[in-house]
């Protein structure tokens, strides 16, 4: 019998499960990774200023992996990202903080829970949980240090985090000038509305973001169009060409 890493009936594959629920998680991410404190590890290899949209990819790529594999594939897979961010520190000859290594997990589980509730429904304090638990396990993975052990415990850190390890700098700046070049300024726009409706009030703070008057109409034509199953159309206009079959890819049936 198979022992799979998430449980199939877990509200955790259902959240990554939908395209536009993982594009959201990663437009929030987006936003705060500009501010954090150590993105500067991202530009050490050059991989994000260079293709943000590949990177975002590479990243749902291998969180998925986890997400919908059996427990050994996914444990592989958790093992695998540890060596790669092993490889990153030899090179740079210096340590990864694991405060940095939990704000991404953190992010995952902030975001997992945001986008869902603003694309579906609120979720209960036990699915909120779960979300947690999926994610802690990949810490645990990892060996990381001082994680929270609880749901209430992550809240309580998360903020704690988002006052000590964000920060306005130039690699904000440059990274929100990558995502306009490489989007397109309609798209651009877009991405920065989603990120006003997810990202928490420190966030906006930091990383001002302009609210446009048609941004909650459109999200309120999106829904509409989602629960009747024609999001597609819309879907199709608002990505770039060249990453519409791994954005397709994306919905598991």
């Amino acid at each position: 019998m198979k022992t799979w890493f998430v449980n199939k009936d877990s509200i955790v594959r259902k959240i990554w499960g939908r395209a536009d629920t993982c594009l959201f998680i990663f437009a929030g991410a987006a936003a705060e990774f500009a501010l954090n404190k150590a993105v500067d590890w991202l530009y050490f290899t050059g991989r994000l200023p260079a293709d943000p949209l590949g990177r975002l990819f590479s990243t749902v790529a291998y969180a998925r992996q986890i997400i919908f594999s059996e427990e050994d594939m996914a444990l592989r897979a958790i093992d695998k990202i540890t060596s790669i961010h092993k490889n990153v520190e030899k090179k740079r000859k210096a340590q990864i903080p694991d405060w940095a290594y939990c704000d991404v997990l953190f992010l995952l589980i902030s975001y997992s829970i945001s986008s869902f509730e603003l694309l579906d429904r609120k979720l209960s304090e036990a699915e909120k949980t779960e979300v947690f638990n999926v994610f802690f396990r990949v810490g645990a993975r990892m060996h990381l240090a001082n994680l929270p052990v609880t749901y209430s415990g992550w809240e309580f850190m998360r903020e704690e985090h988002l006052y000590q390890n964000l920060i306005r700098s130039e690699f904000t700046n440059d990274l929100y000038r990558q995502y306009k070049r490489h989007l397109g300024a309609l798209r651009y726009v877009i991405l920065k509305q989603v990120q006003l409706h997810l990202v928490p009030g420190r966030v906006k703070k930091l990383l001002p973001i302009g609210k446009v008057p048609w941004s909650i109409p459109f999200l309120w034509l999106y829904k509409l169009l989602r629960l009747v199953k024609l999001e597609a159309f819309l879907k199709n206009v608002l990505m770039p060409p060249a990453y519409k079959m791994q954005i397709r890819a994306l919905d598991v049936d």
